[in-house]
């Protein structure tokens, strides 16, 4: 299989796990017959500082013409201060819009090697295995008009949260879909006590789970939906929601795991390219230090593997070594207690090639 991927190594600490993630693909390349083709591109702060726009024309180009995208990450203290259209962040808000990648899949899954890294209680933790929905490319972050307002009384701000009922439909769609390949139970959060596009989204939920009877629809209010993500995460199979209520509990699930650098996600649209990214932001106080934990983005890996390119036993072989990665005692110093070996992102990244070349030739002999 011959695949073009267009890489983004973006801000911070987006280099470092970029390149890690490019190293684990080169020896799934290599061997499993392969060959995947990289062209890299800028966006978000690196692109403000050459090109003057988080999203340059060429980066939007190479990324249409690719079979999928690896995105870092963006953003950083360097670039706070710069109006809303030009912060490095627009620039991620734009390509998903560009590449339409309606559909955010952030898988959570609890390793029972990291439950002393979580704040949240052993028992608590062990066993859950759940996947958020995220509707990424409308809702409240694209509504318009989204300003600042000088009137009579003094300056007021108005954000508009737009959805059109199609876009509503695809998102839920892909909810049941998904959770009838795993434990058949979708929850679809909303907050329609108080807003108009809630009782939208509530009405189509609805009416698409009459399509759906062998899989069990529950509504669930945000705030509720915050609470219970604590207090009984198991509960949880299949989680869809609108933008930035996604947004929000996707990186709150993110201490199921015990760290938000654990964290990878898909980002899919009907026909075209996926984006493939882990949840963690920048981290501009460690870039350059060789400190991140390249795992979130070796997961991201593994899901552009399977989801992208359908090479599933390839998606198992990184998602495996994570695993035992961490089974072996490995950390890098965001999941490590007092006392334990910190390792650095390259020894990580190295710890996992390890596994996948060893299980790998096991399967050959």
């Amino acid at each position: 299989m011959k695949k073009k991927i267009t890489v983004l190594p973006g801000d911070g600490i987006g280099p470092e796990v970029t390149k890690a993630a490019v190293s684990v693909l080169d020896v799934i390349a290599e061997k499993y017959n392969h060959e995947f083709e990289y062209t890299y591109a800028k966006l978000g702060g690196v692109a403000i500082d050459e090109y003057n726009t988080p999203l340059p024309e060429e980066t939007v180009k190479v990324c249409k013409e690719s079979d999928s995208v690896l995105l870092g990450a963006v953003g950083g203290y360097k670039w706070d201060n710069l109006p809303g259209h030009m912060r490095p962040e627009r620039g991620l808000l734009g390509i998903r819009k560009e590449l339409e990648l309606f559909n955010n899949l952030r898988p959570v899954v609890a390793f029972s090697s990291l439950s002393d890294s979580s704040t949240l209680k052993k028992e608590v933790i062990d066993g859950v295995d759940l996947l958020i929905l995220r509707e990424l490319t409308s809702g409240i972050y694209f509504g318009q008009p989204s300003e600042r307002r000088q009137e009579a009384d003094g300056e007021a701000v108005v954000d508009t949260l737009y959805y059109k009922r199609s876009e509503i439909e695809r998102i839920v769609k892909q909810a049941f879909e998904l959770a009838r390949v795993r434990r058949k139970k979708v929850t679809s959060v909303d907050k329609a006590n108080v807003l108009e596009s809630s009782r939208v989204w509530r009405e189509v939920a609805t009416e698409i789970g009459k399509d759906y009877p062998d899989v069990e629809l529950e509504h669930m209010l945000v705030d509720n939906a915050a609470m219970q993500l604590i207090r009984d995460p198991k509960q949880f199979d299949v989680m869809v929601t609108e933008n930035m209520f996604g947004d929000i509990l996707s990186d709150e699930a993110s201490m199921l795991t015990g760290s938000l650098g654990m964290l990878p996600s898909a980002s899919l649209s009907s026909d075209g390219p996926g984006l493939f990214e882990p949840i963690h932001g920048s981290a501009p106080d460690i870039a350059g230090q060789n400190k991140a934990n390249p795992l979130a983005m070796i997961s991201s890996v593994a899901m552009m593997l399977k989801y992208s390119f359908g090479l599933q036993e390839e998606a198992e072989s990184v998602g495996n070594a994570v695993n035992t990665v961490l089974e072996q005692g490995h950390r890098t110093g965001d999941i490590a207690k007092p006392g334990e070996k910190v390792l650095t992102t390259t020894e990580m990244t190295e710890k996992v090639i390890e596994v996948i070349t060893s299980n790998v030739a096991k399967t050959v002999s």
